[in-house]
């Protein structure tokens, strides 16, 4: 027996349950593709299926609609999400059991899949309403092989007509998000040459830092354990003599940084000193990230007295030179009047590395102005090749950039305080988005995005907040039903 068939309105949440009991995850699309098709041979509207698997449905204007101008409602096929480990190898072949807890459809042992799982019941569930009154629809579903930005990015936009389009694949009720940030990968590789040193060796840790998601949560200004370690480090070389043997930190591009480690080789006259120096540092670190770190730890331990591989003089100050001058972090606040509080562009140094032949640091670079993404791109390139290195850049993606003159915005805007008596937040993402792909690459479109209150979404905690879901669809009909010009 369906679990959610007490609920209204009856097909968001009928659909919503039927595509969870399909067995899918994030690059595994197909029979939830399937099932999206059969809805649309059901119902006997035009539809497209490309071969990478995205879904283009065609649905008729209601009656006295028919001269209004399309528009798109959009989602992604596939979920993104983790399953609890007693499940991981059969979490593909594995459904969401769908179960509710008071305000709540949560899923047992695993996520419950709602980005963008609810994003479809609501596309299908509009599409077959006959209460619903509205312009032509083209419901769009995206994916791909490795992101569902790569559906965004292959879709052939010529089998579209609209220029106005809803991106359902908000979390957050009451939020009219109007831009998302573009990134890209800065990759830092400068070459090292080594010698032969005796001393007595130590290991560097700089540690428990809160790190966090580097879109997310790189407006909290946490610290940087890559950047804290190469401050020590110059801090180091101020007053005494060391030597670099190894040196990492990171463990992802997308992650703030919460460790960093670094062994080194120190002459016997500057062991005390040494010792005490990086004591001082932690105190002094400890004092700037009181407001926002409560774990920091930064210590050394010393392992042996031997012949160690160290960096060559010149090759260790090239490398403390580009820590202690790369830039990080948040570079600038949005300066747009409705989001104000949102961070415009920022960069994560979230890997360091170093082997027999380079020193290598991995950034993410985000701004929601693409001009300002390039700049700073060019700024790691200049001080990156100054020093003799070699700079690449990968993973590109564009900005969804803010428009004050979105006439949907405004629409959505007003039918919102219409219902609710309460202006919507407008506010933007500061991490990529598919509403970027499809800002830049149809020329004039206006977009919004938005949905229901999703709690701790992609994890096994992951909860949809069932009235919200029923005033999220309230909200969608009614812009739906004001879009007959």
């Amino acid at each position: 027996m369906a679990k959610l068939s007490n609920l209204e309105p009856l097909n968001v949440f009928k659909y919503f349950e039927e595509i969870s009991e399909i067995p899918s995850g994030e690059g595994d699309t197909s029979a939830v593709g399937d099932y999206i098709e059969n809805y649309a041979k059901s119902h006997s509207f035009r539809y497209e299926r490309e071969d990478n698997g995205n879904i283009i449905i065609y649905v008729p204007a209601t009656n006295g609609y028919e001269n209004a101008e399309p528009i798109m409602l959009q989602g992604h096929i596939g979920t993104a999400g983790m399953v609890l480990s007693y499940r991981f190898d059969a979490a593909k072949n594995q459904p969401a059991e769908v179960n509710i807890i008071d305000d709540y459809i949560f899923a047992k042992g695993a996520a419950l899949g709602t980005d963008d799982r609810a994003a479809l019941a609501l596309c299908l569930a509009a599409a077959e309403d006959k209460s619903v009154a509205h312009p032509d629809l083209e419901l769009v579903f995206t994916c791909g092989s490795n992101s569902y930005l790569d559906g965004a990015e292959s879709l052939d936009i010529d089998k579209l007509k609209s220029r106005r389009m809803i991106n359902l694949n908000s979390q957050q009720e009451g939020v009219l998000v109007t831009s998302s940030a573009g990134g890209l990968i800065g990759k830092m590789n400068v070459p090292v040459k080594y010698q032969k040193k005796k001393g007595n060796k130590y290991r560097i840790i700089v540690s428990g830092f809160a790190g966090g998601h580097s879109g997310r949560d790189v407006g909290k200004y946490r610290g940087n354990a890559n950047i804290i370690m190469g401050r020590l480090l110059h801090f180091l070389g101020t007053k005494v003599e060391f030597s670099i043997v190894s040196l990492s930190g990171g463990l992802m591009y997308t992650a703030i940084p919460r460790d960093a480690d670094c062994t080194v080789v120190v002459e016997e006259k500057d062991i005390e000193a040494f010792e005490n120096l990086i004591a001082d540092f932690e105190a002094t670190i400890k004092n700037e990230y009181k407001a926002n770190e409560n774990n920091i730890s930064i210590y050394s331990n010393y392992e042996s007295e031997s012949e160690e591989t160290v960096l060559l003089y010149k090759t260790q100050e090239r490398v403390i030179f580009l820590l202690n001058t790369v830039p990080d972090g948040v570079q600038k606040m949005s300066q747009e009047s409705k989001t104000r509080d949102l961070v415009e562009t920022s960069l994560n140094i979230g890997i360091m590395r170093m082997d027999e032949k380079k020193f290598y640091l991995e950034g993410t670079i985000r701004s929601m102005i693409s001009s300002a993404k390039y700049a700073l791109s060019d700024k790691l390139r200049y001080l990156t090749e100054t020093i003799g290195g070699i700079y690449t850049e990968t993973g590109d993606y564009p900005a969804w950039e803010y428009s004050e003159d979105s006439e949907l915005t405004n629409i959505c805007s007003s039918v919102y305080k219409r219902l609710f008596g309460k202006e919507a937040k407008i506010s933007g993402v500061h991490a990529g988005l598919e509403c970027g792909t499809f800002y830049s690459r149809i020329k004039g479109i206006d977009i919004i995005s938005m949905g229901p209150d999703i709690i701790d979404a992609h994890t096994q905690s992951e909860k949809l907040s069932i009235s919200s879901t029923v005033r999220t669809w309230n909200y969608l009909t009614s812009i739906l039903r004001t879009l007959n010009k």
